[in-house]
């Protein structure tokens, strides 16, 4: 049997992530922003792919997601979803395309929607920004919220630390999670939070939570792919296991590429025409 539990090629919806919660079957996430790592992925039998907006950090090397532009995540989110077939494509709003004024949001979403062909959106926050949640998703556009850790909020939050711990702003999660529900949003993503926390909302909720530095109590996972696979060196958060070191693999590649183009083995006879 292949990766999936259920080895069927049927595309991925949100429906299918509420019957993945009701019968107890994690779900598997991974980012990705280019057409051919997206099928790689998608090859691979992942259940969802993110297009997030870490591409402002391993795409464009940024030190933050707050400079990526609307243009850019569509321009990532198109390439992913030409490399797709059946995992359910979720891309992020950047920061600024969502925040506070609802008409503004919602025709961001739909460009988003309509110019990438994504099955649906990420948007961090909660009940600051009910009213905006509350037009995208009438509009008929599927949201995943996100709450925990959210990298858009950095600059208040001044560092990636761990986020509702202190028991005022556990309650608030909680809070906004069920907000989130209310709202129509079909999953949540909880980001770097204690994993009891992380437990306790995927018990209550009825919508699947995906964590990322979560535990293992949430309803599915997320990693940033560049992480999971080791292509950044130096960058080993306590919630990322590598399942590969490419970063080593790449590396030694090129070096080889380098001295056989520096000593003329490359091309030989058989590689020429």
């Amino acid at each position: 049997m292949s990766a999936s539990t259920e080895s069927d090629k049927r595309k991925v919806t949100v429906q299918t992530f509420q019957k993945m919660k009701e019968r107890g079957e994690k779900i598997s996430m991974l980012t990705a922003y280019d057409y051919t790592m997206a099928s790689i992925l998608d090859q691979a039998g992942l259940d969802a792919i993110l297009v997030g907006d870490s591409a402002s950090n391993v795409m464009a090397g940024n030190k933050t997601t707050l400079p990526l532009t609307l243009d850019e995540i569509i321009f990532y989110g198109k390439s992913v979803v030409n490399g797709v077939k059946r995992a359910l494509v979720v891309v992020d709003m950047p920061f600024g395309t969502c925040s506070g004024n609802p008409n503004k949001s919602l025709k961001s979403a739909i460009r988003i929607m309509k110019e990438t062909g994504a099955d649906s959106l990420k948007i961090e926050g909660g009940e600051e920004i009910a009213a905006d949640m509350q037009k995208i998703i009438n509009a008929g556009i599927p949201v995943m919220g996100h709450l925990g850790l959210m990298p858009q909020s950095i600059n208040k939050y001044g560092g990636y630390g761990v986020r509702a711990k202190a028991d005022a702003e556990a309650e608030k999660l909680k809070k906004d999670a069920l907000l989130l529900q209310e709202l129509g949003c079909y999953s949540i993503t909880l980001e770097k939070i204690p994993a009891s926390l992380a437990q306790e909302v995927a018990t209550t909720l009825h919508v699947p939570v995906i964590g990322i530095g979560a535990g293992a109590g949430a309803d599915g996972q997320v990693l940033v792919v560049h992480d999971m696979l080791g292509m950044n060196k130096g960058f080993n958060p306590r919630f990322v296991r590598q399942y590969a070191d490419l970063h080593t693999v790449i590396n030694s590649a090129v070096r080889q590429y380098v001295d056989d183009v520096k000593t003329s083995d490359f091309p030989n006879i058989q590689e020429s025409y």
